[in-house]
């Protein structure tokens, strides 16, 4: 996927992914993987930022394997946040392939 385009999606999927459970960050990796190709260089300053933005509150929770983990939660703020991310994804989405109809039936 193209970099750019996958930078600009990137932000509404970390954020729907903790909306959907509190997660670390390794986890988090692995979860957006799924949708886009990413490592944890692209995660990790991304939650640093939306973190300092009061998107996210961090804790730390014990684990079986070996150091506390840092889980990330998804504060008000981050909910209203992620939802106006997923209005102007569909809305410029919409309007790429409308366009791009016209164009092809031009």
């Amino acid at each position: 996927m193209n970099a750019q385009l996958k930078k600009g999606v990137l932000e509404l999927i970390v954020l729907e992914s903790v909306r959907q459970k509190d997660m670390y960050g390794y986890e988090l990796v692995e979860e957006v993987s799924k949708v886009v190709d990413v490592n944890e260089g692209t995660i990790y300053p991304l939650l640093k930022r939306l973190t300092n933005e009061r998107y996210f509150e961090t804790y730390l929770r014990e684990s079986t394997e070996g150091p506390p983990r840092k889980y990330y939660h998804l504060t008000a703020s981050g909910v209203l946040y992620r939802d106006s991310l997923e209005q102007e994804w569909n809305l410029l989405t919409r309007r790429v392939g409308i366009f791009l109809k016209e164009c092809k039936h031009g």
